[in-house]
C-alpha cells in the first residue's frame, strides 16, 4: 500500500522513510485516541486540524493518514481543506472595492467563507448524534482553476458515523497578532501594496474574530513545521514546475501557471503569519515534525 502511494502521487524515497519512522506511528496513535475519544464524548469524531506552510506536503499527509485509517484501522474518516472554503471570485471583488485590492487574492484570513466552515464543520461534530446520525453532508470543494467553488450537485456527500475529520491548512491554528505588530512590514510587498496597514489589519482582525473561535473544535494539533520562510518560495517553485511538466504531458493549458518572478510575490501574501505559525505554533501543537529544507523530517515531538 506504500509502494502504491508513493508512485500514484510521485514521491521520493524519503518519503517511505518518514511513512515508516514517523506517520505510520502517527496513524496508530490517532486511531487509538479515536477510540477513547469516541467512549468519552457520546461518540463525536475526533477532529484533528493540521498546519503546514506552502508546499509543506500537509495535503498528502492527511491523504495518507486517511487511507491507512480505513484501509487498516476501518474508520471512516472526513477529510477538508481550508482552501475549499474560499469565497467566489464575485464576493472577493467585492471585498476588494470595499477593503483593500489585495483581497482579489484568495489565500489570507477574510477571504473564506467562515460561515460556510463553520456551518460543515458543527455538521460533522454532530453527525453522530441522533439528530445527526442521518443527516447528509456536503462537502465544499474550490476549482482553482476556474477561481470558484464546485456547483452543489458536484460536492461530495457523506453521511453515517464520521470516526475522524482531518482538516488541513496553511494558517489554521495560528492566532492573531497585537495591534504593535501589524504596525511594521514584514516585506517589501506589505511596504508598497499595504503602506497605511488596511490589508493586514482586516486580515488580523478577521483571523481573531472568524477563525480562532473555530480552534475549540478541535482535539488533536499537529504541525509540518518548515525551517524557515525562505523555503517556502523553493517549495512553492517547485510545486508550479511539476504542475507546467504535468500539463505539457497530458497537453493542458499552462497560462495560470506561474513564473519564478510570480511566485516571489505571490507567497510575499502569506510571510507575515507563515512567520507567525513558524515561531508560535511549535509550544502548542501536541505532535511536532521538524522539516529540513528538502522536506525531510529531522525531529519530531508529541508521537508516543
Amino acid at each position: 500500500m506504500l509502494a502504491n502511494f508513493i508512485q500514484q502521487h510521485n514521491l521520493s524515497k524519503d518519503f517511505a522513510v518518514s511513512a515508516n519512522q514517523y506517520y505510520l506511528p502517527l496513524i496508530n496513535s490517532l486511531a487509538a485516541k479515536c477510540t477513547v475519544h469516541d467512549k468519552n464524548n457520546q461518540g463525536a469524531p475526533l477532529f484533528v486540524g493540521l498546519n503546514g506552510c506552502q508546499g509543506s506536503g500537509k495535503s498528502t499527509l492527511v491523504e495518507f493518514l486517511a487511507l491507512y485509517l480505513t484501509k487498516q484501522h476501518k474508520l471512516s474518516v472526513v477529510v477538508l481543506s481550508l482552501d475549499d472554503f474560499y469565497l467566489n471570485k464575485e464576493k472577493r471583488q467585492q471585498l476588494a472595492k470595499k477593503i483593500h485590492p489585495l483581497f482579489k487574492t484568495r489565500g489570507v484570513p477574510a477571504t473564506h467563507d467562515v460561515a460556510l466552515l463553520k456551518d460543515v464543520l458543527q455538521q460533522l461534530k454532530d453527525i453522530n448524534n441522533v439528530s445527526g446520525k442521518h443527516k447528509e453532508i456536503s462537502l465544499p470543494r474550490f476549482d482553482k482553476r476556474q477561481d470558484n467553488p464546485l456547483a452543489t450537485p458536484c460536492l461530495h456527500k457523506v453521511s453515517g458515523k464520521i470516526d475522524i475529520v482531518l482538516f488541513e491548512g496553511w494558517c489554521w491554528g495560528v492566532q492573531a497578532q497585537t495591534p504593535q505588530e501589524l504596525d511594521l512590514a514584514v516585506n517589501d510587498f506589505e511596504k508598497k501594496s499595504d503602506p497605511s496597514a488596511i490589508w493586514r489589519r482586516h486580515v488580523n482582525q478577521s483571523l481573531q474574530s472568524d477563525y480562532q473561535p473555530l480552534y475549540s473544535l478541535f482535539d488533536t494539533w499537529i504541525m509540518l513545521k518548515a525551517p524557515n520562510f525562505h523555503v517556502v518560495y523553493q517549495w512553492r517553485l517547485k510545486q508550479e514546475q511539476k504542475l507546467a511538466k504535468a500539463c505539457l504531458a497530458n497537453n493542458c493549458i499552462t497560462k495560470d501557471i506561474m513564473s519564478a518572478t510570480q511566485v516571489s510575490g505571490f507567497v510575499q501574501h502569506f510571510q507575515r503569519l507563515t512567520e507567525c505559525a513558524l515561531k508560535e505554533l511549535p509550544a502548542s501543537v501536541d505532535i511536532l515534525f521538524e522539516l529540513d529544507s528538502n522536506r525531510k523530517i529531522i525531529a519530531s515531538r508529541g508521537l508516543n
